[in-house]
């Protein structure tokens, strides 16, 4: 393996199509396509500011490096890539890929990042104005991560996330089959049109969540005073520790709630079967 150390480079790829590369504390100054049609290539403590730069790669990893608010779009179109306690300042980073593994990052433009990628696993990171982050993006293992942006993973398939907070307005659209473990999700419009959801011990807020779910499942979990209008048009089985503002037209299956349900609104919109049992109990 070839070691570059201490080096600045900039123009239009500079490192194009090379393989076996360790560059430590290497610039990449403004300009395009520095590492494209690249393997094997392990960077450490570096600085990209250009665009394109990890194109078409395979088997790559930058650990400690900066990735510039200059260097958008810088990850498209390869596989097998890690970031490890990374700063990124730069949108639209992750399309079409494939092996994405995200450990102790820091995105502070997640706009636009995470589109149309399969088999990613994110441990310990942190996304900041991330709207439209992890469209079409399937095959998803998240723990400990803390999303501020809307409408993320919309259209996404087999998700699983645990001990998170997401920020999100118009999550979860159209997805399917996610599950949700011990986390914070807040935001209007929570997860309409998705198939097989389940959230387990999670606190919900933001009116009219989880509205035109197919086979939606929700076990001990919480609601927010301004989680309102829950559940129309929904087939649901849910378990809801405390209380909850209001349910509107649930669909079929069972609402149990241990606490108030401040109120049930039935009319003339239900859609057939129109057989969901709601049950109370209060101390």
């Amino acid at each position: 393996m070839t070691r570059i150390s201490n080096q600045e480079f900039g123009g239009e790829r500079p490192l194009y199509a090379q393989h076996d590369l360790e560059l430590q504390n290497v610039t990449i100054h403004v300009g395009e396509s520095s590492l494209k049609e690249t393997s094997d290539i392990h960077a450490t403590d570096c600085r990209f500011e250009g665009k394109y730069v990890f194109w078409e790669c395979r088997d790559f990893s930058a650990t400690h490096c900066t990735f510039a608010d200059t260097a958008r779009s810088s990850l498209w179109y390869s596989r097998n890539g890690t970031l490890k306690d990374c700063t990124v300042d730069a949108p639209k980073m992750f399309r079409r890929m494939t092996g994405i593994r995200l450990q102790n990052c820091t995105f502070s433009d997640a706009q636009e990042t995470l589109w149309d990628c399969d088999d990613v696993v994110i441990d310990r990171c942190t996304v900041k104005h991330a709207d439209y982050l992890g469209m079409h993006t399937n095959n998803v293992r998240i723990s400990d991560y803390h999303q501020d942006g809307n409408y993320g993973f919309q259209y996404s398939k087999h998700v699983e996330i645990r001990n998170s907070v997401l920020n999100s307005k118009d999550a979860l659209w159209e997805s399917e089959d996610v599950t949700i473990y011990d986390s914070e999700i807040n935001g209007e419009y929570l997860a309409w049109y998705s198939k097989n959801l389940r959230l387990v011990r999670c606190h919900i807020t933001g009116e009219q969540p989880l509205c035109y779910c197919e086979n939606l499942v929700l076990e001990d979990c919480t609601f927010g005073d301004d989680t309102i209008l829950a559940f129309e048009y929904s087939t649901v089985e849910a378990t809801i520790k405390g209380d909850v503002p209001s349910i509107k037209n649930p669909t079929s299956g069972h609402i149990r709630v241990e606490g108030k349900i401040g109120e049930i609104i039935i009319d003339g919109n239900q859609k057939q079967p129109a057989s969901c049992e709601i049950t109370q109990q209060t101390k």
